[in-house]
């Protein structure tokens, strides 16, 4: 109790200085539970007089609470089913706009870390030079048989993980007080996004995990044009640091020095697009947060991604899932979409029927078809998506909601490259390519193939689970002849047991051996 009323006190504090923020200005009144009300006109009361717009005044809100509050902020602009599509569009471009710690901590931290003096493991290292909510980044050099080179060195921020355990108390406590608040609330389950959440940053907190995801993706990639990853420095990396090659490029930001570089910026937003689905379809493994700063453009014009501290996984069924999803609106089969949504048991069958739902997916798949390639956005209709599977029960699926969340931000990244981006047209040679390779006859014989495999590994394993089979015979049959045995190991184990747990330790003694001669017997007949 007293850790709760903590939590729901520090809540509390995170409401006011949200409030004083204007940070529930924007919120519908009518679309508030009736017992939520008063505390968002109270919340308007003490709001401070408006100067700045609403992101502004958002961004400054989560900074002024701090590094877990930031990562909340980032991680709810991935969730426009609970926030809203305008709130989720404005906490999107928060970043991580933090303060540097003191370069002498970060020092300290790199040598608690590898054991060694700053001096002794860099020719140089500079002051930080980006700083996030997580960790900061220095520049420094190293020795090497071609003469000095360049890398970046990520330290992780000094009692971040404290803090956030502190944090993740009231996180928790807020998703249970919304469910009880709203019921309807309970649909987008807010206490399981608070789960992901506490996942996603505790990965993120060591930064051997996201050395060991940057060495997968270059392994996935290798052969990918247009795309590539910084190699990682595995001697001077450690759980609170990450070294790794200094990138020299453009970040896709920089779109004046792009183009003075003579970058190809329509190229660059199809190859980015491209890339993502790419990862995401085909190797299931992909980079959850390619905002602009997180990207940059080498000389040789390649994509380069950095900051792999959150990364997302789907499996076979998922990416099969996402993929007809993205080729049904394409081709416009929307009785197609609908199947593959009943057939994942994302819409109960027992309410609602495919045509219907296939009805639903038309009212948003045609306007959308109706527009032009520049007016056309996945975060508009993640949006639709969302409000259609509300009326069909759809509940919140975790395992999508980061690849839907990266999607809607590279094609925000792709649609500042180049302002008529078409996001079909870009998708549709990766998602057509893996629908024809795992879906068409390939794909079924390589699943046969699969397949067949697993069962010669089952055949494999017959001959000792037969002889297995044959020595629980010949113990049965003992057992019929002379009775239960039991080693005289287990009989002293009985023996201590029924000395200290008496005459209920002795009847649950004799319940498992009963149990273990019925399994016995099951294995053999």
């Amino acid at each position: 109790m007293p850790s709760t009323t903590a939590a729901l006190l520090r809540l509390a504090g995170a409401g006011f200085v949200l409030a004083r923020e204007g940070a529930f200005s924007g919120i519908d009144l009518e679309a508030v539970p009736p017992r939520g009300r008063m505390g968002l006109r109270l919340a308007r009361l003490i709001a401070r007089k408006k100067t700045t717009g609403e992101a502004e005044r958002l961004t400054r809100a989560f900074n002024r609470l701090g590094p877990s509050y930031v990562k909340l902020g980032q991680f709810l602009a991935t969730r426009a089913d609970i926030v809203g599509p305008e709130v989720a569009d404005t906490l999107g471009r928060l970043r991580d706009e933090i303060e540097p710690f003191p370069e002498a901590d970060a020092r300290a931290a790199v040598e608690k870390a590898l054991g060694r003096p700053v001096e002794a493991l860099f020719s140089s290292f500079s002051p930080p030079v980006a700083a996030a909510s997580i960790a900061q980044v220095h520049k420094a050099e190293v020795a090497g048989e071609d003469g000095m080179r360049a890398v970046a060195v990520k330290v992780l921020r000094p009692g971040v993980r404290r803090r956030f355990r502190r944090d993740l108390d009231t996180f928790y406590a807020g998703a249970r007080l919304v469910e009880r608040i709203d019921p309807k609330a309970r649909r987008l389950r807010p206490v399981a996004v608070v789960d992901t959440l506490a996942r996603t940053v505790t990965l993120e907190m060591d930064l051997r995990l996201e050395a060991a995801a940057l060495s997968e993706m270059a392994e996935a990639t290798a052969g990918d044009t247009g795309f590539r990853v910084p190699r990682v420095e595995w001697e001077r990396t450690a759980r609170d640091v990450l070294t790794l090659e200094w990138i020299d490029g453009i970040k896709l930001s920089h779109l004046e020095a792009l183009r003075a570089a003579g970058h190809d910026l329509p190229d660059l937003a199809r190859k980015l697009m491209q890339a993502f689905l790419r990862h995401a379809l085909r190797d299931g493994f992909f980079h959850a947060d390619m905002h602009q700063g997180n990207l940059f453009v080498g000389a040789a014009g390649d994509i380069v991604a950095v900051d792999f501290g959150i990364m997302g996984r789907l499996t076979r069924a998922e990416r099969r899932f996402l993929a007809e999803i993205l080729f049904g609106f394409i081709r416009r089969d929307y009785r197609r979409v609908a199947e593959v949504h009943f057939e994942a048991g994302y819409v109960p069958s027992e309410r609602h029927s495919v045509d219907d739902f296939a009805q639903a997916l038309r009212a948003i798949g045609e306007p959308i078809h109706g527009q032009r390639a520049s007016e056309i956005s996945m975060a508009r209709l993640l949006t639709l998506l969302f409000e259609v599977t509300e009326i069909f029960d759809m509940q919140t699926r975790p395992e999508l909601l980061l690849v839907q969340k990266t999607m809607v931000v590279v094609e925000g990244v792709a649609r500042s490259l180049d302002p008529d981006f078409d996001m079909w047209s870009a998708s549709e040679p990766v998602v057509r390519d893996w629908v024809e390779r795992f879906l068409g006859p390939a794909g079924q014989l390589e699943a046969a193939a699969e397949g067949l495999g697993a069962l010669g590994r089952v055949v494999g394993e017959l001959p000792r689970l037969a002889e297995r089979a044959e020595r629980l015979s010949a113990e049965m049959d003992r057992m019929g002849t002379e009775g239960l045995r039991l080693a005289p190991e287990t009989v002293a184990a009985i023996s201590r047991s029924e000395a200290r747990a008496g005459r209920w330790g002795r009847i649950a003694l004799w319940l498992i051996a009963i149990a273990a001669v019925v399994v016995a017997i099951k294995l053999v007949w």
